[in-house]
């Protein structure tokens, strides 16, 4: 498959100058883009993707946390139903949970609903589907199970939404390579690359069709854990890779990106600018730009547990200690446990004085990057008697994967690793995942109002981009 994309992609560059600018069937001035807030990058972004300009090469979002990807994707699908009536969409996503998100922001515009359809996979529980949900999808509700339309059935619809690898049923159903005119795929930056091939390998027509893959490769990748197949490569997403070695979507150091080819986001509409600041600079080359509303990300500015008021950002140094249990590989750190909970009864203090008495969702999420670090931190929580008290069902507590994609007000990071013995200026120190840069980038980039890290600094600022 990587040859095959090399074959669509090689031709295109060859034949046309990198930055040689081409006329648009669509121009800025004819299209009323809803709710984008006239973001330049967005919009030329819609621009590419409704003209095709990549054509036969994929359309390449580069979306830093934050910036809008899935709103930007959203719009696209709108403006081709509105200007190419006629074109048929396909959109992907690696989760169920992530379809039925972009369905309801779709859905929020002006969009025919019998012209869309919502394709479930037949093993999809059906506990975890909306039952009063308005789009149409393959649920047969008389008997209360998931079927399989037929290839007519499927091809009148003009939008269909499903999850990557359910795509395989529209191969398989017969739906021929050719029917869709746009294929979308979001969250590509997390998709396995042979699961990112199941739509692209049996129905794009790459002359015909747009293919757009959308994600950002600096935050975390396809989660694979099979040793063989991270060792042959399968650890890195299709987006990735070919922004990574294809020098079609490599930033000019003159020119930046060719946008006939790919975009890159640069409004960041979710946090505070103290909180950007590290991650713009380490992973962004400092391109990013703060956008996020005053009243939201500034939100914490004045509480009072902060040493620097107007700067939400706190580093707690922890002198804890790595403990683990006979039955379990996972670390712990329960001296860094305790200094969570005090910050958190002060955060919902805080919460409580402004006549909050219930932690909506989205509020306060908690990271570790340890399994059992994140255990110790729930059992905490429950067994304290203060916080016992209060209704802690909206706080998330969990891994750095689950809350790639998430963002919260508050974000409080326990870091876990510490070596008390670590005095010597060139003493060796391995951090484990904890200094993997992308997991480090998704959890500090959570947060919209608030950060605390938790860690041990003699520890962390061994590794160049905690040090930062």
């Amino acid at each position: 498959m990587y040859f095959f994309l090399l074959g669509i992609i090689t031709p295109a560059w060859k034949k046309k100058s990198n930055y040689e600018l081409i006329p648009f069937c669509l121009c800025l001035s004819t299209i009323r883009l809803s709710g984008l807030r006239s973001n330049p990058e967005q919009c030329k972004a819609i621009q590419h993707i409704v003209a095709g300009t990549a054509k036969p090469a994929p359309y390449l979002l580069f979306g830093p946390p934050g910036t809008g990807k899935t709103e930007t994707l959203v719009e696209a699908v709108r403006q081709i139903v509105k200007t190419h009536p006629s074109c048929t969409i396909l959109v992907c996503v690696p989760s169920n949970s992530a379809a039925d998100h972009i369905c309801e922001k779709i859905l929020e515009g002006p969009i025919d609903i019998h012209k869309f359809y919502r394709f479930y996979a037949l093993h999809h529980p059906l506990g975890n589907i909306r039952l009063n949900a308005k789009f149409p999808c393959n649920l047969n509700r008389s008997k209360n199970a998931f079927m399989a339309p037929s290839k007519e059935a499927l091809m009148k619809y003009k939008i269909i939404i499903t999850t990557l690898q359910t795509a395989g049923r529209l191969v398989t159903g017969g739906i021929p390579p050719g029917h869709y005119n746009y294929i979308f795929v979001d969250e590509a930056g997390q998709a396995a690359e042979t699961e990112c091939i199941i739509p692209i390998a049996g129905l794009l027509k790459p002359e015909t069709c747009q293919l757009v893959l959308a994600g950002d490769p600096k935050q975390l990748g396809p989660i694979i854990t099979s040793k063989i197949a991270r060792k042959h490569g399968m650890g890195v997403s299709l987006l990735e890779r070919l922004m990574r070695d294809i020098e079609l979507y490599k930033s000019h150091e003159i020119h930046g990106f060719n946008h006939r080819f790919v975009t890159k986001l640069l409004r960041n509409y979710r946090s505070h600018p103290a909180i950007l600041k590290v991650p713009n600079e380490l992973f962004y080359e400092g391109e990013l730009q703060p956008y996020a509303q005053k009243e939201k990300c500034s939100s914490y500015c004045k509480w009072e547990g902060l040493p620097s008021k107007d700067f939400p950002l706190i580093f707690h140094g922890v002198a804890g200690s790595n403990e683990r249990d006979a039955n379990s590989p996972s670390l712990y750190n329960l001296a860094e446990v305790d200094v969570l909970k005090e910050y958190l009864k002060s955060i919902l203090y805080c919460l409580h004085k402004k006549g909050v008495t219930k932690i909506p969702p989205g509020e306060i999420g908690i990271i570790s990057p340890y399994r059992k670090q994140v255990e110790k931190i729930q059992s905490a929580l429950y067994m304290d008697k203060d916080l016992r008290k209060e209704n802690l069902e909206n706080i998330l507590v969990g891994s750095v994967e689950q809350f790639q994609g998430k963002e919260f007000k508050v974000i409080l990071v326990s870091t876990v690793r510490s070596n008390p013995k670590l005095t010597a200026h060139k003493e060796k120190f391995s951090l484990g995942f904890v200094s993997n840069e992308k997991r480090f980038n998704v959890a500090v980039t959570r947060a919209q109002a608030l950060l605390i890290v938790v860690g041990d600094p003699r520890a962390l600022k061994t590794d160049h981009i905690w040090n930062k």
